[in-house]
């Protein structure tokens, strides 16, 4: 049986949709025993190996060409082409040929996704923002979980939510009600939308949220990502929740230690305010 795959898609360009997927991924990787496959596949603006500082990888989507060609791409040749963040967790690099970004076919990425499925015990799929590439639409068709990330800004989930989910979405047969809301919130950004507002305006349910902060935006520059999302204080709580969702609704299995005490042990342990 195939893993599950999500799918992270935004509303606009550079709003935190790929922080907000890689959050999430180092959050379940870091949570569970599970191998964690994510795959950016923004073919016109990849940018996760600069976030995680490989400037210039060595294997990236684009190198997988030949073998999505000849739907001859086997689990290791994947295994071997991704990034080790953390332990579990496997990065592709997206696609830096943002000339051949068209050219990829809804065959080759319908392969990488069957293979990824079969090497890893869940996949994230970072599409981004753009519509116009079989990579965006096979992941979004595919996905078992498609998470939609928007701003509270009223051009990003009226204007272009609207024309995403409820106008173009439909055309490849996928319901504005099959997405779950991602809001992510920006820095030194007062006022605005209410949460409830922007998922009543897209039609879709909330399933987490994301705050951005300055520290955080200058990791990106300097290229690392990781180690706030792994040691800040702030940093490993991006998108907690969100990757709990996904690890109660998957059933994946979490690492000793983590999961919540049985209720007899928190009666006890809040008996007369003596633990046992």
């Amino acid at each position: 049986m195939p893993s599950p795959l999500i799918t992270f898609v935004g509303t606009t360009p550079n709003i935190g949709t790929s922080i907000a997927a890689l959050a999430a991924a180092c959050r379940i990787a870091e949570d569970t025993k599970t191998s964690v496959g994510f795959l950016c596949l923004n073919l016109k603006s990849a940018k996760s190996h600069r976030y995680l500082g490989v400037d210039n990888p060595v294997e990236t989507l684009d190198s997988l060409r030949p073998e999505l060609r000849s739907s001859s791409l086997l689990p290791e040749k994947l295994l071997l082409a991704t990034h080790s963040v953390m332990e579990g967790l496997h990065v592709l690099f997206g696609n830096v040929l943002r000339d051949q970004a068209e050219f990829f076919t809804s065959e080759e990425v319908d392969h990488l996704l069957d293979v990824a499925q079969q090497t890893f015990d869940i996949v994230i799929a970072d599409v981004g923002a753009y519509w116009d590439n079989a990579a965006t639409l096979c992941a979004l068709r595919r996905a078992n979980t498609r998470l939609v990330a928007t701003t509270g800004a009223l051009s990003h989930f009226q204007e272009d939510g609207h024309r995403w989910l409820k106008q173009l979405s439909p055309l490849y047969g996928i319901s504005a009600d099959q997405y779950e809301a991602v809001i992510i919130h920006a820095p030194g950004r007062i006022g605005g939308f209410h949460v409830k507002e922007i998922c009543n305006e897209l039609g879709v349910p909330l399933f987490g949220e994301l705050k951005l902060s300055g520290p955080m935006l200058s990791q990106l520059d300097s290229g690392t990502l990781d180690q706030w999302l792994i040691s800040d204080e702030q940093g490993k709580q991006a998108m907690a929740q969100p990757a709990k969702h996904i690890i109660q609704r998957y059933g994946l299995t979490r690492r000793p230690g983590l999961n919540s005490q049985p209720w007899y042990r928190k009666l006890l342990t809040h008996r007369d305010g003596v633990s046992t």
